[in-house]
């Protein structure tokens, strides 16, 4: 890793309400997953830039700048090469004025800005022919591609969706603002109370309830080969991941409950199974579609008959690792697949700095 410069940038900036939609910041700003991340490096004796001289591991801020303007301009000055993306971007952000000359370890502006919207991305790969959970967009003001709730009512009358259903915002994070609702009265009052608190937009999906297993998976970018791990020529995925422990189908906030105790690696054996390697594959196209340019996750869960379909696509997924002193259980869903495989954190983040691009 001679010659690299890592700097960790964080969410710092909102981002702007873009459709009428608003997805809301994550307390912190991923600040958390930036001081493993950078901390991590450190400790391996890669490159990092840091506010901080002497950053302390208990002070996140320590190690990670603000994706601002004077941020990202504190950061080059301090001689970074590199700009770790740990943040959500959106079409405008400052980032897209750095000299071309700098790599970044993240996605497109454009490219998260697009695909941070569940619908039309679920749409986009359900017109690839992915396996994709059906839903509808449903609000109170009715535009092309907006149902009523009473449209959407006759829907469900007429045998096009049925209860339980998912509600969920077009622009969220994580199990955020996500209800099951399993009748027409509980499905209006759960849209009116999202609707009037005014979080998330005016607008929300309505999906279908898959009651099946639930797994993620993570897919990675191309990469060239090193003494750790093989090359890559197309985009790939680590092990599927199983989640369970869920309250009505839902995962709990990973802030509340640490992934590490509600979720663990398939098996070898079950993912050689025809139903995990057709979901897998879908996954893997999924990755080509949005063009990722650095990991992705994908949660999936079968239906009744045991197909498994994608509903949420993450461009920016959670980037914890256990490793600075009071993390040990901060492993986020990735790290559980990369130590499935014998890797360990650090892996991971080469891999990831491998796969950089300017």
């Amino acid at each position: 890793m001679s010659g690299k410069n890592i700097a960790l940038l964080y969410q710092a900036l909102s981002p702007p309400v873009i459709d009428g939609l608003r997805k809301d910041g994550k307390p912190g700003g991923y600040s958390d997953g930036g001081a493993d991340i950078a901390f991590t490096l450190q400790q391996h004796h890669r490159s990092v830039i840091t506010p901080s001289n002497n950053p302390s591991a208990q002070v996140v801020f320590d190690w990670v700048f603000p994706d601002t303007q004077e941020g990202i301009d504190a950061a080059l000055k301090a001689g970074a090469t590199h700009l770790w993306l740990n943040t959500v971007l959106f079409e405008g952000h400052p980032i897209e004025r750095v000299p071309a000359t700098i790599y970044k370890i993240g996605q497109t502006t454009k490219g998260m800005q697009r695909f941070d919207d569940k619908f039309e991305t679920n749409y986009l790969l359900s017109q690839r022919n992915l396996p994709v959970a059906q839903s509808y967009l449903v609000g109170e003001q009715v535009h092309a591609g907006i149902l009523s709730l009473s449209e959407l009512q006759k829907k469900i009358e007429q045998g096009q969706m049925s209860f339980p259903l998912v509600v969920k915002p077009v622009r969220g994070r994580g199990s955020q603002g996500v209800s099951v609702v399993h009748d027409f009265s509980h499905l209006k009052t759960t849209l009116e109370q999202l609707q009037q608190e005014q979080k998330f937009g005016s607008y929300f999906m309505v999906e279908e309830l898959l009651e099946g297993k639930e797994i993620t998976l993570t897919i990675m970018p191309p990469i060239k080969g090193s003494d750790r791990w093989e090359a890559h020529s197309n985009y790939w995925a680590l092990r599927p991941v199983h989640r369970f422990n869920q309250k009505d189908y839902i995962a709990p906030y990973n802030g509340d409950t640490p992934v590490t105790e509600n979720s663990a690696a398939i098996s070898v054996t079950e993912l050689q199974s025809v139903e995990m390697q057709a979901i897998v594959q879908a996954c893997v196209k999924a990755a080509e579609i949005v063009e990722a340019r650095a990991p992705i996750r994908i949660d999936c869960r079968a239906n009744k008959a045991g197909i498994f379909k994608i509903f949420d696509l993450n461009m920016k997924p959670n980037m914890t690792g256990a490793g600075r002193p009071g993390r040990e259980k901060q492993d986020c869903l990735s790290m559980i697949s990369v130590r499935a495989e014998g890797w360990e954190f650090i892996d991971l983040l080469d891999m990831m700095i491998a796969s950089s691009w300017r």
